[in-house]
């Protein structure tokens, strides 16, 4: 199963620890994942209303970044390893 870890700094902010869910897409593993227990507030600082990844967020598919930021149809490999981070900006 695909494993999904979330940067520390985002674990201040709402309670996302590391886990291993199904999923074959970003979107299905981060649909497993926010299922799991009470994580709607991570779901809701990851995804906007829309269901797309927010602004200030990245996603990684072993080091990759994801080219598919409103679907999130990204290919998962069933070892593979999605990170969540913040994105950073600024000057």
């Amino acid at each position: 199963m695909p494993r999904i870890r979330f940067t520390e700094n985002l674990q201040r902010h709402v309670a996302c620890p590391p886990g291993e869910v199904a999923g074959g897409t970003v979107r299905e593993v981060l649909e497993a994942y926010f299922a799991e227990g009470n994580r709607s507030t991570a779901r809701g600082y990851v995804l906007d209303d829309q269901g797309a990844l927010r602004k200030h967020m990245a996603i990684f598919v072993n080091g990759a970044p994801v080219m598919d930021r409103r679907l999130l149809a990204d290919a998962v490999p069933e070892d593979g390893t999605v990170d969540v981070i913040q994105a950073l900006s600024g000057g």
